[in-house]
This record gives C-alpha cells, structure tokens and sequence, in this order.
C-alpha cells in the first residue's frame, strides 16, 4: 500500500489528517493540538515529501526515514507533524482489517480505568473538590489528578498557600478511598520539590506529575530518590535518546509518553518496550478530548505494561473551546469510572463533516504517471 494523498484540515488549535494510498484505502489521525496549523504546515513541506510514493507497510521505518532526512530539525513541531501520519495510517489498517487498533497492537477491546483529570489552577482548593465530587457520583470515577505550583513556576505558587492548601483538602473533601494524583507542571527546585512531596506522602496521594522542569532529568531523579511517592513524567519529550536516558537513569517511577508529542504510535511502542524491559509502567499524557485520548485507550488496552488508569480531561469548552463538535459522536463515555475501546474498526471514530468544512484544508497528490 503506497501512499497516494495527505489531506490536512486544520485551525489553529487541532488539526486531522486524511490519508489515502493507491488502492484507496484511507484513515484519520491527528497532528497535536496547539498550533496545529503550524503542524499541518510541517507535515505538507517536511514529512509528505519522504513518505508520499512509499509503502505504508514498515511504518517504523518511513517514520525513521523522516527523521534522516530532516536531521537539522530534531524537534517537536516535526514529531507532532509524523504522530498525524502515524495515526491516519493505524486508522487505515484497522479499517482495512477490520479490526480496532487496539487488537492491531495485541490487545482488544473492552474497559480502562480512567482518573478524572483536571487542567485548572485559577481554582480554589473548595471549588475544585466541589466539582470533583460530583464527578465522583455522576461518573463513578475513584482516581483524581489536580494541579500544584505555577505552570513552569520557579516555585511560585498560583497564589500563596495554595499548594498548601489543595493537598489535604482534596483527601478530606474527597475521603481516604480514592486515589490522588498532582501535577506540578515542572514548577519547583528539588529542594521544593521533595518539600511538597512529604506533604504529599503524608495525605496518601500516589503520583506526583514534573515536579521538576522536565528538560532537568538530574533534578526530577533527585526527587525520585528523596521520596516513596511515585514520581512521573516524560509528558514533553519527544526525543528517543532523551527517553532511554530517563529510563537508563529511572529518572521517574511512571513514564508519560504523550503519543502525539512524541511522533505517533510506532515511536511510542518504542518507549513502551523500553520501559517493559526495565520494569516501568506508562500513564501516557492525554490532556484533552481530542483523539489524543481516544489512541491513548488503544494503546493501553493493548501494552504489557500499562499503568493503572487512562488520563481523562474534565474541561468542557470553557477551558477547550474548541472540542465542541468535533466528532459525529463522541467516543468519550465514562461509567462506573471507566472508558470502553470499542470494536468498531480502526480508531472507530468519525469527524463531523460540519467541524471540517470551514477550517483550513491542505493536500499533496503524487503525481499520477502518464
């Protein structure tokens, strides 16, 4: 199956991607969100000229063939530009096959364990347990992840006290039988650091998310070794020497590769096996309720060594404006605290035709023959 056409229809804030190749078999995936439309760009002048005429067959190998051959530019936006690649054609297998991705991989269908993810900091500790317990008994989740620090703070807080505050108040709000994760989003020192995190062993939380500026492997390992709490991360980084250092150095308790940041499926399937070999667990990074979520279930539904939950996004449009209306139906149902991989082929999910026909659209043709 050589690949035919890359279509790209994007805004600003996510961008999906059609494949289609010369025995018109197509599929969907999905550039990262946040500047997408950059992304798109990226994919149209530096991945579709390496991989449009070629054979979808050993997708680990065209992927590694964009990478040769764009070696001056090892960076993100060319990762997330790949991931659109990548997922549109884990779609188009699962279609032709007839199967979900998740059993592609290994795996099957069925149930994961999802924790309730929250993105807010501008939040009070009260009003953040409010809206947690409700989840709690509308949507029966039992695991929750709430925010520490100031995003990329230099161990400032959102307000003073805050972090302070937010710890115990989340274990007595919501009570000593739910699991309790925190995100720092890369806010302090280690010496800050390990100081929030007796705080954290002390009220029973269990996953302590970049705690540390992620690029400072040194610093977060400091802290894993100080504390008996999990520390985790590896949300960021899409570069695989930098996992297998993280790994070799165990940096981290739990990695979180995130599949989009990190250049699609088969560059985490790399991670995923590193990470077996040396006895880690992976909580992927899925902070939304694009399809980055949706190919994070099949990932864990199908991986040896998945963590215990699947990351969920709470934030509706106040927060995600733009995931409203994004699919004809939406694959995101929680019950009983869990989402469902369902069989239906593919990623088994469909883009509403009203959310594509006003956004930007781009493709690239190889060039029929005479």
């Amino acid at each position: 199956m050589k690949l035919k056409k890359i279509e790209t229809f994007t805004n600003q804030d996510v961008g999906f991607v059609r494949v289609t190749t010369d025995d018109e078999n197509q599929g969907w995936g999905q550039v990262s969100t946040y500047n997408s439309d950059i992304t798109c760009n990226v994919l149209h002048r530096q991945v579709a000229p390496w991989t449009l005429g070629r054979d979808t067959v050993d997708l680990d190998n065209l992927l590694d063939l964009v990478t040769e051959r764009e070696h001056k530019f090892p960076g993100s936006y060319l990762r997330r530009a790949m991931a659109g690649l990548d997922t549109a054609i884990w779609d188009m297998r699962g279609k032709k096959a007839q199967k979900p991705v998740a059993e592609l991989l290994g795996g099957s269908p069925g149930l994961i364990r999802a924790y309730a993810s929250s993105m807010k900091r501008d939040i009070t500790p009260i009003d953040e347990a409010t809206r947690l317990k409700k989840l709690r008994d509308i949507n029966g989740f039992d695991a929750f992840k709430v925010r520490a620090g100031a995003e990329v703070g230099r161990n400032k807080d959102e307000w003073p006290g805050r972090t302070e505050e937010i710890i115990p108040t989340m274990r007595k709000e919501l009570g000593a039988d739910v699991d309790l994760l925190i995100d720092a989003n890369s806010c302090y020192s280690p010496n800050r650091a390990i100081e929030v995190g007796y705080i954290l062993q002390d009220h029973g939380f269990c996953h302590y998310e970049e705690p540390c500026p992620y690029w400072e492997l040194e610093q977060t390992k400091k802290v894993t070794d100080a504390l008996t709490i999990d520390v985790t991360g590896g949300e960021q980084d899409c570069d695989l020497p930098t996992w297998n250092r993280m790994i070799e150095m165990r940096a981290v308790n739990i990695l979180q590769p995130d599949i989009l940041y990190l250049g699609g499926i088969c560059r985490t399937l790399r991670v995923v096996e590193k990470a077996r070999i040396a006895n880690l667990p992976i909580t992927p990074h899925c902070a939304n309720l694009s399809m980055v979520t949706l190919f994070t279930m099949h990932l864990l539904r199908a991986i040896p060594n998945a963590g215990k939950y699947l990351e969920f996004s709470i934030e509706g449009t106040d927060y995600y404006p733009w995931q409203d209306g994004i699919f004809t139906k939406s694959p995101y149902e929680i019950e009983d605290g869990h989402a469902r991989v369902t069989d239906a082929p593919g990623w088994g999910v469909e883009v509403d035709p009203d959310w594509l026909a006003p956004v930007s659209y781009t493709h690239l043709t190889l060039p029929t023959k005479a």
